[in-house]
């Protein structure tokens, strides 16, 4: 499944992607730290391809024109980040008219875009509503000296009217998805973009959640089987409180864990000798609670990752471990919270790494998405052929 990756960062989405079975024939990115990443992994990898490092507004597309079957990427996040300053449109980092450019110049039979959950705030509605019918109808492009509100009001009248002529895509109604109820030990919600192009008659849904914080509690508290495998003793068996039960949440999988993340690792600041065996764990000292930076509870997901607009927000990239203190996460356990493999590597120091991994998509849950979209495709090839 040929595709091209746009917007790379760290690579979390790109290599959720080879592992749902895409096989990159172009990987963009211009930050040059996580370039730095992508070759280095590359290198270790033959279904990785060294990225291009540039800006996207740069390259063009139309020599992969009908040779790509999928494009994947997450367009820079920070105009909608909570934890940003908001610009959406009028920020220069918005680059989703490049994505859709990218969508119209290679013409791929899917595409998946992903981005964080602040772009569908209440404030941002008719920016999002623009995003979708962009993707939907590529080729309704920007008229020299038109603003984006009024290109917005020609895309709904095109819509409207029924008029399908040329280039469009069936676009599912994006869906924000917490990676927990995938199996990622983090809450981290993204929102996802996913898109058909219309001769395919593709019919399909997001990925149902396969874990629930309802498991995990349930787990902890009447079955009390967690604590039992990881073999805690009875002061350090601290449950998550309860909340009203849904039983199709709790005939599903517990939400996966700090302590399952960490599980195998030696402790960064006890061990450190050991630590310095493994790929990015690191201790890094000068941990502290502060007023809404207290660190992310040992037996629940982390909470997400952050990147932050000035530097690391560290209050919320720290674990609180059993006896209540708190230390930062080293990169490698970030990584693994993130679930990418423990050969990946992370370049950079501390803070520049912890920004990679704060903007990336969860690998397991690329693979989720993705590897849904990969399959109907392959599986729409397969009835073509009959």
């Amino acid at each position: 499944m040929r595709s091209i990756e746009l917007f790379a960062g760290a690579g979390g989405l790109g290599l959720g992607s080879i592992l749902a079975g895409a096989n990159p024939q172009l990987i963009v990115e211009r930050d040059r730290w996580c370039c730095a990443t992508l070759r280095q992994n590359a290198q270790a990898d033959a279904r990785w391809k060294p990225p291009v490092e540039g800006d996207i507004r740069t390259i063009d597309f139309r020599d992969h024109a009908g040779k790509v079957d999928l494009v994947t990427g997450g367009p820079p996040c920070q105009p909608f980040s909570l934890g940003g300053k908001h610009g959406a449109h009028e920020d220069q980092r918005d680059m989703w008219s490049e994505a859709v450019r990218v969508v119209r110049e290679t013409r791929p039979q899917a595409f998946v875009f992903e981005n964080v959950k602040g772009l569908t705030r209440s404030s941002f509605s008719a920016y999002f509503n623009y995003i979708t019918l962009q993707l939907t109808y590529p080729e309704v492009t920007l008229r020299k000296d038109e603003r984006w509100p009024e290109h917005l009001a020609r895309l709904e009248r095109h819509h409207s009217s029924g008029n399908q002529s040329g280039l469009f895509y069936h676009v599912i109604p994006p869906r924000v998805l917490n990676a927990a109820d995938y199996g990622v030990p983090q809450r981290r919600e993204r929102v996802f973009f996913v898109g058909f192009r219309s001769d395919l008659r593709a019919e399909w849904a997001f990925p149902l959640a396969t874990h629930s914080l309802e498991a995990l509690q349930f787990d902890q508290s009447e079955r009390g089987s967690y604590f039992d495998v990881r073999e805690l003793p009875r002061r350090m068996r601290r449950p998550v409180g309860k909340k009203e039960v849904d039983e199709r949440r709790l005939a599903l999988q517990p939400w996966r864990t700090v302590r399952d993340a960490m599980k195998g690792l030696p402790d960064p600041s006890a061990e450190r000798e050991k630590a310095s065996t493994w790929l990015n764990h690191r201790f890094q000292p000068g941990a502290k609670v502060y007023p809404g930076h207290t660190g992310s509870p040992i037996d629940l997901p982390a909470k997400a990752l952050k990147a932050g607009v000035h530097g690391v927000p560290g209050g919320e990239n720290m674990v609180v471990l059993d006896n209540g203190s708190v230390r930062y996460f080293t990169v490698r356990e970030s990584a693994r919270l993130q679930t990418f493999p423990d050969n990946y590597v992370i370049n950079g120091s501390w803070s520049e790494a912890m920004r990679q991994l704060g903007n990336a998509v969860p690998v397991e849950l690329a693979r989720i998405v993705t590897g849904s979209v990969v399959s109907h495709l392959k599986s729409l090839m397969r009835a073509s052929h009959v």
